[in-house]
């Protein structure tokens, strides 16, 4: 980042921070199609190879608009470093397979994304890499799981999709104390509400197909933290390997950064209204969502974010059957596993996003089968209300 944008304040950095004007003068950053870059003598491109001379080599590693976008996300966060990945997921992968090594050992909250999941317990463990998962809330819990093997405490906050909150600094001393890395899924809040590194943790990743698009248009990751192990540990495997954010993605993505504090704040103001008015609905047991001052981590909540983003999950009282009903009564609600849009959707968690779970592995994490979860847009309220109260009507 550069000093002109150093101290400025979020709205500015998320405009301005990363982009390099071309000799055109254009107003708008551009995009780099290309899959490589031209070098003016063979003793330049030896440097570029060697890393002694910066610049763009080729566009897995190098690439101008995916770097503007980087630099932008690290200044968002606050951190040193951000490597651009082609999904969260991958962002995720390249976390772990930059930063361990067989026989090491992950803890991990129980409530994180199913598909993560998946890749700790069936793909990581071929590699020698394997977890334990722990209550996201029970500090106790957490240290009991430790072992001299554990190098990473794994987590999201809120989780998903039940809208649990770690304590971010009481994490950050156990990770110290054991010496462990703590990394954090900041999807939910986006740098716009929550800024991890504050707290002590040490790297964040990112789904940037969510709030950080917006719109629900790309897919895409990213992950944040320091010079070294972000900015070459995790650069190196990405480097090599090649889960490369695309260009027009990248591009996207910045555009969705320009926004993305305006867009958060209104979908925290939509969400808390709907958790407000889904508590008085007869058909609904219970609703997860920080917001609420009936969430047990609701004074964490408003100690660690500005806001309390735009996911909701509520409990039917019917079960899976009444769910299903619910969903298929809607009339323009957007029935899609996607979250961070700009319209309204809504997912039944059991059979779609955590669905790859055994039935142990999603009580363990409080997947019910009448659980559904609603990812608030920034359509009207009332609007959104009106189309729920057609689901409940069939109930």
């Amino acid at each position: 980042m550069t000093d002109t944008f150093k101290d400025k304040g979020f709205a500015t950095k998320a405009v301005r921070v990363g982009h390099r004007r071309t000799a055109e003068s254009e107003q708008s950053e551009p995009i780099f199609p290309t899959s490589s870059f031209v070098f003016d003598s063979a003793e330049q491109a030896a440097a570029r190879f060697s890393g002694d001379e910066p610049g763009n080599i080729y566009s897995r590693f190098t690439n101008p608009t995916v770097r503007t976008f980087e630099e932008r996300l690290a200044a968002l966060e606050g951190g040193e470093s951000a490597v651009a990945t082609s999904s969260g997921m991958s962002a995720i992968l390249s976390t772990m397979m930059g930063l361990l090594e067989s026989g090491d050992h992950i803890v991990s909250s129980m409530s994180i994304f199913g598909t993560t999941r998946v890749l700790f317990d069936k793909y990581l463990s071929k590699f020698g890499i394997n977890t334990d998962y722990v209550k996201l809330s029970d500090l106790d819990d957490w240290k009991r799981a430790i072992t001299p093997e554990t190098k990473m405490l794994f987590l999201e906050t809120p989780s998903n999709p039940l809208n649990e909150i770690a304590d971010l600094e009481a994490l950050s001393a156990l990770a110290k104390e054991h010496d462990c890395l703590l990394v954090v899924d900041n999807c939910f809040c986006t740098p716009a509400l929550q800024k991890p590194l504050d707290f002590g943790v040490d790297i964040v990743v990112h789904s940037a197909t969510k709030y950080i698009d917006g719109q629900g248009r790309c897919i895409g990751g990213a992950v944040v933290g320091d010079a070294e192990k972000v900015g070459e540990e995790i650069y190196g495997f990405l480097r090599t390997a090649g889960p490369t954010m695309s260009p027009f993605n990248a591009w996207t993505f910045l555009k969705g950064l320009e926004t993305l504090d305006l867009r958060m704040k209104a979908h925290s103001s939509s969400a808390l209204d709907l958790a407000q008015w889904l508590e008085q609905q007869p058909a609904v047991s219970r609703v997860f969502y920080a917001g609420l001052p009936t969430h047990p981590q609701h004074e964490l909540a408003k100690k660690q974010q500005s806001a309390f983003g735009g996911i909701i999950a509520f409990e039917i009282k019917g079960g899976q059957q009444d769910a299903w009903k619910m969903i298929n009564a809607l009339e323009w609600i957007s029935i899609t596993a996607n979250l961070g849009d700009s319209k309204t959707t809504i997912t039944h968690p059991a059979t779609t996003t955590h669905g790859r779970l055994s039935p142990e592995a999603k009580a363990l994490a409080g997947i019910t089968d009448g659980m559904l979860r609603i990812s608030v847009g920034l359509e009207s309220v009332d609007d959104i209300k009106t189309d729920l109260t057609l689901g409940f009507s069939q109930l």
